[in-house]
């Protein structure tokens, strides 16, 4: 099962836009709300490790003539 960090993300920005208060709880909630939303957008848009094979397939329209 893979994580769905498209979905994620909105979730917690809701959730640090819900947390305006000025105690110190919210503050520390915020900074580290901050850097899980920063973590998941970091992963959501980076490339991916593996890379894709490349299949050529022949096309219909160039003929080759060869030995002719």
């Amino acid at each position: 099962m893979t994580s769905d960090f498209s979905a994620a993300r909105p979730l917690l920005e809701q959730a640090y836009h819900h947390l305006q208060g000025n105690d110190d709880f919210s503050v520390k909630t915020r900074e580290a709300l901050d850097l899980i939303i920063e973590a998941i957008a970091a992963e959501q848009f980076r490339r991916p490790t593996h890379v894709a094979k490349i299949l050529e397939f022949p096309s219909p329209h160039l003929k080759t003539n060869r030995g002719t």
